[in-house]
């Protein structure tokens, strides 16, 4: 109804005449009084915020300030009357000016600013009603950290949050930021009446005239928000190539350096069945390299082709082939930093770095490490990967030994001055840069580059679709732990803000084995993997696998798009997750309550923590216990078991019959839930299923009403009640996957 009003405002103020137009640094300020209607411009020619202001003041005004008479009225806001151009009047019952609205800039800011005119002093409330339309890819969001906070925010779609004070455009590195206002709802995408497309939100904004920490309203242009903080190298992420996170398999985290052709093909026929239909996509093979039986990688024959034939006897091509047939795109490990292999250092001897006596200079990825400055060597490297991408096949690459954690990596090495000193060019500014442009050469520009321990502050960013953020899951040839668990979730904590805006965040694979985690801890890993919408990549022996643990990765499935909410590091175990899902029918909260500690505990929050107003009330469904909560206002508690989560559907109450729930993946809906709609008596919805894969979906019913029928076209349906008639299970299956619609018919 507003962004309507709004376009209908915006054409007639475009046509009159403004009463008041002047430039304030990078911004057109244009008021016309008819209306009180106010647009500020930017220079670019993206960001725009119009709308009304109002003002309320004191019904009497003396020369002392406000008189015995402190009823309010309405006053003006008004064009100037003194000859002072770049300013507002606010005009009182009697038709006086009695104080102004002033513009400052700071070139990419404006800030609109209420005071009194000199010798009054009195209490008034300056009102802006508006919209601000922004660039057409831009979300909203939050750019200012807060002391004390304990929550990892994320959004799916484009929901709006009491904490959002900015609209982030991922393509330009560029947001719209603002103080003093608050971000409200409605949030669209649209045409304008230029047709040109835009992003919009409502802004509302009280500014006292008595408050000096709340007398201005300001709007800014944040250039290179991500660039010029944290990420030089930035570009615009490409999803064309990768529009989404990448989920699959790889070996190496339980078979480690022993899995062959054989022991890819047979993993990769039970996932076929069991998780391509959910959303598997990509199918990597790990130390496939000659001479890679056995760690350490400086041994492997890194930086050519040569196969391993013992475990690959048929050959790297056969095997992309084989994967492919089984409807995987195949994926390949690489760590081309340096060689084992005494042959190719032999016949290459020049490509690699030496110390003044003329010894080898040793790293992680060989006893022979790369001098990128050589003549011929990343020539060598664009060619072999030019090979392995299309001529062998492979459509995803895992190089490792990027700038990450690890100083045994080539990234530190290269910034060494006296391995500087030792390189062909000794003066050349960027030898892993020039790496990374050459493995990216020789990929294409079709394929998907995962740099594993890549970082956003270092060349990857330009480069790569995806980043391994966390360290290894596992230590070498030793099942997961806690331990590792802890540091998955502490490096997803802390890196969460560059996820999708800069690459894809990898934390490394969820691995649930009930051989070596408690099911709690299972669950565990599952939440700080999928729930902020990271790459998932399985990685356990999938065939031995208990059903319970095949279905926790089946409810990771596939990648629900998310980006994050926060868009600035966060350190710690956070005791909240939260992920605010926003669809055209609705939003709702996935809130996970994490308990780090080796005790039980309490866990709680409150609604302002996760951008909602106390007096919100929702319905909850618990999705690990299977536990109903009914309506909550004001905030969620639990007793969660030591190294355990609790993870809560909360979906705003509605009043009537309304979805609650679905044991289809574990964001509750986000996946499946393709629309909601209620009539009075009847509730639709359309439910994605997965074929030969029953689920389950969940009605919350409140009082009073009562289940008549229930219809579900393209699929059987099994009707449960539960809870005392508080919910409704519909069990779906379907032998193809399709979108179901249901239908329940209710009477009071």
């Amino acid at each position: 109804m507003k962004s309507i009003l709004f376009c209908s405002m915006v054409l007639s103020a475009s046509m009159a005449v403004a009463d008041v137009s002047f430039e304030a640094g990078r911004w057109n300020v244009s008021f016309v009084d008819d209306g009180a209607k106010i647009t500020l411009t930017h220079a670019d020619g993206f960001a725009e915020v119009s709308g009304a202001l109002s003002f309320e003041g004191p019904a009497k005004v003396t020369g002392a300030g406000i008189g015995k008479d402190e009823s309010m009225a309405a006053w003006r806001v008004v064009s100037p009357r003194d000859g002072f151009s770049r300013r507002l009047a606010l005009v009182d019952t009697r038709d006086n000016v009695n104080g102004y609205i002033t513009f400052q800039t700071d070139g990419e800011g404006i800030t609109m600013l209420v005071y009194h005119r000199t010798a009054f002093a009195y209490v008034g409330k300056l009102s802006f009603d508006g919209e601000v339309r922004y660039r057409d890819d831009a979300y909203p969001c939050s750019l200012s950290p807060k002391m004390g906070d304990r929550v990892l925010s994320m959004k799916s779609g484009d929901a709006l949050s009491l904490d959002d004070d900015a609209l982030f455009s991922p393509s330009t590195d560029e947001a719209l930021q603002f103080a003093g206002c608050t971000l409200a709802g409605p949030f669209s995408r649209e045409r304008r009446a230029d047709r040109s497309p835009s992003a919009s939100c409502h802004v509302e904004a009280r500014l006292s005239i008595a408050d000096a920490t709340a007398n201005s309203l300001s709007v800014k242009v944040v250039k290179n928000w991500y660039k010029s903080r944290w990420v030089p190298n930035w570009r615009a992420p490409d999803r064309v190539r990768s529009p989404h996170a990448p989920t699959g398999w790889l070996s190496w985290n339980t078979y480690f350096d022993t899995a062959g052709s054989k022991e890819n093909l047979d993993e990769a026929r039970f996932a076929a069945k069991w998780f391509k239909p959910f959303g598997m996509e990509f199918w990597n093979i790990e130390s496939w390299q000659d001479n890679s039986p056995k760690l350490p990688v400086s041994d492997f024959h890194n930086m050519n082709l040569e196969t391993y034939a013992v475990q690959f006897p048929e050959g790297m091509k056969w095997l992309a082939d084989e994967i492919r047939k089984l409807g995987f795109r195949p994926g390949l490990w690489m760590a081309p930093y340096g060689t084992g292999s005494d042959k190719f250092y032999a016949e290459h001897k020049d490509w690699f770095l030496h110390d003044k006596d003329g010894k080898p200079i040793r790293s992680w990825n060989g006893k022979y490490t790369l001098d990128p400055t050589a003549p011929g060597a990343l020539e060598h490297l664009t060619a072999i990967f030019d090979k392995a991408s299309h001529e062998w096949g492979y459509e995803f690459f895992k190089i490792d030994g990027m700038s990450g954690r690890n100083h045994g990596y080539c990234a530190h090495l290269y910034e060494r001055p006296e391995i500087r000193a030792i390189m062909h060019d000794p003066n050349c500014p960027n030898p892993f840069e020039r790496t990374v442009a050459a493995y990216r050469k020789g990929i294409g520009d079709d394929r998907v580059f995962l740099a594993c321990q890549g970082h956003f502050t270092g060349a990857e960013a330009g480069y790569a679709d995806a980043s391994r953020t966390g360290a290894d899951i596992v230590h070498p040839n030793q099942p997961v732990k806690w331990s590792n668990i802890m540091l998955q979730a502490r490096c997803t904590v802390n890196q969460s803000f560059a996820h999708a805006n800069v690459f894809w965040s990898d934390p490394d694979c969820m691995l649930v084995s009930q051989g070596a985690l408690e099911r709690e801890q299972a669950q565990v890993e599952a939440t700080v993997v999928a729930l902020p919408g990271q790459q998932t990549f399985a990685g356990d022996k999938l065939a031995e696998l208990a059903p319970d643990r095949v279905k926790l990765i089946q409810q990771a499935l596939p990648v629900c798009p998310t980006h994050p909410a926060k868009l600035y590091p966060l350190f710690g175990h956070l005791p909240v997750w939260d992920l605010h899902v926003s669809r055209s029918f609705g939003d709702w909260h996935v809130v996970a309550l994490f308990n780090w500690d080796d005790e039980e505990k309490e866990i709680a929050v409150d609604w302002p923590e996760i951008g909602e107003k106390p007096s919100r009330a929702f319905v909850a469904w618990e999705f690990w216990t299977g536990t109903y909560l009914g309506e909550r206002k004001g905030g969620l508690s639990a007793v969660v078991p030591p190294r355990a989560v609790r993870l809560f559907a909360l979906q705003p109450f509605a009043g009537h019959p309304q979805f609650l729930t679905s044991d289809r993946h574990l964001t509750q809906g986000a996946v499946e839930l393709k629309d909601q709609a209620w009539d009075g008596s009847r509730l639709t919805a359309r439910i994605a299923v997965v074929g030969g894969f029953p689920q389950i979906v969940r009605f919350a019913v409140p009082n009073g009403w009562q289940l008549d029928s229930v219809s579900a076209e393209t699929a059987s349906v099994r009707v449960d009640v539960e809870n005392e008639d508080a919910v409704i299970a519909l069990s779906l299956s379907s032998e193809e996957s399709c979108d179901v619609d249901i239908t329940l018919s209710f009477r009071k």
